[in-house]
């Protein structure tokens, strides 16, 4: 059985030991409109290369699993309607029934661990929802990065989460969540959370040199690399926190739920801060994107 397809630059790569980084589709298909979707799909990957790594972007099309797409596959997925939102539980399903859908972060982590590929680079993570208490909406992608042996690149949580009880589920899983080069956790579109940070390293090196670490050691599981929105994008948190209370207000008002929720709020603040927070989404997208590419770059050196 063949368990993915990867690209002919992803095959030169592994055959020529170049650094790979992961990149998810869902930015894609439920991120933004074509043909902005596409544009920025091609920058990340842009950023990707110029930063001297290969660009790995996942997807399931026509019940494959695509380990980097070529330029014609990413114009046709962004172009795609009703595309499936994939994660752990359901990518074997989509696979199997020949179905075409883009991979969330837990999804990109069981694809890049498939195609030996050890970091990814995304925009945030999903995590424990508001109200969870309640609903036990938490995001797959917690449990993934506590069992599948990637680091992961992102901006924090999503601002839109509970970022607290994010950490304490994290904490719990005994996932490493590390802040580059501060002493405080960002969130997403605003470089503080106001929380402080659990662990903090301040180069790509030491990042790549704890990932190697714990694979020599046998612990299962990954590492989220927490790093800040450049300054010139941020969006502050007291600005953001009425918007996002608003938002969910809106979404529970319109009974939004489970897979919904997500793309309903980031729709809603999209609208409520006038695009600033899609202007600031592209952003930290890339500069992650950079940064994992470094990561990728160091641990290369240290195999």
């Amino acid at each position: 059985m063949t368990l993915y397809t990867p690209s002919p630059a992803i095959a030169a790569a592994q055959a020529n030991g170049t650094p790979i980084v992961a990149l998810e589709s869902t930015i894609i298909t439920h991120g933004m409109p074509y043909p902005q979707n596409l544009e920025v799909a091609r920058q990340v990957e842009a950023d990707v290369r110029a930063a001297g790594a290969e660009p790995a972007t996942m997807a399931v099309m026509d019940g494959t699993l695509h380990v980097g797409l070529s330029d014609t596959q990413l114009e046709t997925l962004a172009q795609a309607r009703d595309v499936a939102k994939l994660s752990r539980a359901d990518m074997a399903a989509c696979i199997a029934t020949g179905g075409t859908g883009a991979t969330t972060v837990a999804a990109t982590m069981i694809a890049a661990r498939l195609a030996g590929i050890h970091v990814f680079a995304t925009g945030g993570i999903g995590g424990v929802h508001k109200g969870a208490e309640g609903s036990f909406d938490i995001s797959a992608d917690l449990l993934e990065l506590a069992q599948t042996p990637v680091t992961v690149v992102a901006a924090g949580a999503k601002a839109i989460l509970d970022i607290p009880k994010t950490l304490e589920v994290l904490e719990t899983q005994g996932v490493p969540v590390i802040a580059f080069g501060r002493d405080d956790m960002p969130a997403f579109w605003s470089r503080s959370s106001g929380l402080p940070a659990p662990l903090r390293m301040d180069s790509a090196h030491a990042i790549a040199a704890a990932h190697a670490q714990r694979i020599a050691m046998g612990i299962p599981g990954g590492q989220l690399i927490a790093n800040p929105i450049p300054t010139e994008a941020e969006i502050d948190r007291a600005t953001l926190a009425p918007i996002i209370a608003r938002a969910t207000q809106d979404a529970a008002t319109h009974n939004i739920t489970g897979k919904g929720v997500t793309p309903y709020l980031l729709q809603r603040i999209f609208e409520l801060t006038e695009g600033r927070s899609l202007t600031a989404n592209i952003a930290l997208v890339r500069n992650n994107a950079r940064l994992a590419a470094e990561i990728a770059t160091e641990l290369g050196t240290l195999s």
